[in-house]
């Protein structure tokens, strides 16, 4: 019989959503993804995200890497559009922004 063994020790999927984030945390692998696009090193994100161990922040990491493809339309899905960034958004100018894109 083989053994199974999980690739990421430290990666796990929100039950909720389904989306990978670091066992017992609640941070995504998206968001530690997204500061290293921005350049951040591995040693700067736990000083950004300090309850993480240096340990996760690889695994993360080297989840992304076998897994670029996914967590790229998770950054992309959860992206903030250019044209409202910066702004401070209205509970109406919210409704009808949804509805515009709902009637496109």
């Amino acid at each position: 019989m083989d053994t199974v063994t999980n690739k990421h020790k430290y990666v796990t999927k929100r039950e909720s959503t389904g989306e990978p984030i670091i066992n017992d945390t609640g941070v995504t692998v998206r968001a530690i993804a997204e500061l290293w696009l921005q350049g951040a090193q591995p040693e700067e994100i736990v000083l950004h995200i300090p309850h993480l161990k240096l340990s996760q922040v690889f695994d993360a990491l080297s989840y992304y890497d076998d897994h670029q493809e996914e967590i790229d339309r998770l950054i992309k899905a959860n992206t903030v559009p250019e044209e409202i960034r910066g702004t401070r958004l209205t509970l109406f100018q919210s409704m009808e922004t949804k509805s515009q894109s709902s009637a496109a």
